[in-house]
């Protein structure tokens, strides 16, 4: 019955298939009738592959008592034993091994892999006298043994990369939850609170209460911007990109209008000048882009000057669509600029302000979506001024 302690040595051996060739060149090598793989532990000798034609009665599995046998030794030292009459060698004449055993020739080559672990030995027997003095002898079956450990290291990859691969299926298996859970579980009671806002506001006309009903409002509609937020850093950093479904679009401008509008709803205390000259039959995600101009203009009220007004200009320029965003302020502080189109720049940088700092990162995915560029600008002189630019038209690449 096989030891279940060495199953797995027994399957790595069995599993590669040089192992029935490499016994059958051993043994018309060296002219011996029995070769064997054997797994040679501080307690243990088992023969996890067997070609034997002098029914010497071990099976793969089988194990010999380790002392009985000079594996142990060679366990100690990773050196050739060899030797091909036992019974005139001066040593090996009155080893107990040869005698236990019946052997007159032997020879045992240690398999050591590349992490220096002793596997065990690659060996032969035989109860007649060999010739093994013949150096290529050794020399052969020794590059036999190091072919068996390099097998066994490619197989110890194999299965360590079999495991990172079933990590990151699991891991791809939770980000997909992840991204379920926000979107279903905090969208859909976000909604009903956006809802339920919407008619309290119809039942009352208590400043104080309409104050708040409105803060309701404000918030929820802060905090859906934050979950689609990470969201899209969810698909994007987890996800291999923020995807986008490019089509022939005929009003962007139009989009871009509607955007603006909302973001000047939503913040009436600011003042915005637009220009938009933007073609017909762009090819482009208008929903994407109205997202990254929305970002772009949320970070522009969140960060610029609250007296100087955000300039916006979209145009086309060299087959490129161009959008411009120019606010007055602080400049961008040096040390966050390389920083600032990578998830979280802001706490990084030890910058405080609302958000979570994924606005940008957005933006700047949506525009390499786009086979497009995300760049920004900031002096005290002409301001902070953030230019995405991605082609008009679909280019084959």
């Amino acid at each position: 019955m096989t030891n279940p302690d060495f199953s797995l040595d027994l399957d790595a051996i069995r599993s590669i298939d040089a192992v029935p060739v490499i016994l059958s060149m051993v043994k018309h090598l060296t002219g011996m009738r029995f070769a064997a793989v054997a797994r040679v532990t501080e307690k243990n000798w088992v023969a996890c592959a067997v070609d034997d034609s002098i029914d010497f009665g071990l099976k793969p599995g089988g194990e010999l008592v380790l002392e009985s046998t000079i594996c142990h030794e060679i366990r100690q030292h990773k050196k050739p034993v060899i030797f091909g009459h036992a019974s005139a060698h001066p040593i090996f004449s009155l080893h107990h091994t040869p005698k236990t055993y019946g052997l007159e020739s032997y020879i045992s080559i240690p398999i050591v892999k590349a992490n220096g672990e002793f596997f065990g030995t690659l060996c032969a027997i035989d109860s007649v006298p060999a010739n093994l003095d013949e150096p290529a002898i050794a020399q052969t079956l020794t590059l036999f043994a190091q072919l068996i450990a390099m097998s066994l290291d490619t197989q110890e990859h194999l299965h360590a990369t079999k495991a990172e691969l079933k990590t990151a299926n699991e891991l791809g298996r939770l980000r997909e939850q992840f991204i379920a859970v926000l979107g279903h579980d905090l969208r859909t009671p976000l909604s009903a609170i956006r809802m339920s806002a919407d008619l309290l506001e119809t039942k009352t006309h208590d400043k104080r209460s309409l104050n708040l009903i409105s803060a309701i409002r404000n918030s929820s509609i802060r905090m859906g911007v934050l979950i689609e937020n990470i969201l899209d850093f969810a698909r994007g950093r987890l996800g291999g990109g923020i995807p986008v479904q490019r089509k022939l679009v005929d009003d962007l401008q139009h989009t871009l209008q509607m955007t603006l509008e909302e973001v000047q709803a939503s913040h009436p205390h600011v003042t915005f000048i637009s220009s938009l000259g933007v073609p017909g039959g762009v090819y482009c995600d208008a929903l994407r882009i109205s997202q990254l101009l929305s970002n772009l203009l949320g970070n522009a009220v969140t960060h610029g000057s609250t007296t100087a007004p955000i300039i916006l200009r979209a145009y086309s320029e060299n087959d490129e669509i161009v959008l411009s965003l120019t606010n007055q302020g602080t400049p961008i502080p040096a040390q966050l600029m390389p920083l600032l189109f990578e998830p979280f720049s802001r706490s990084e940088a030890g910058q405080r302000g609302e958000g979570l700092g994924l606005g940008l990162y957005i933006a700047s995915q949506i525009a390499t979506a786009h086979n497009g560029t995300l760049s920004v600008s900031s002096t005290i002189e002409a301001g902070t001024r953030f230019v995405a630019r991605f082609p008009a038209q679909f280019k084959w690449v």
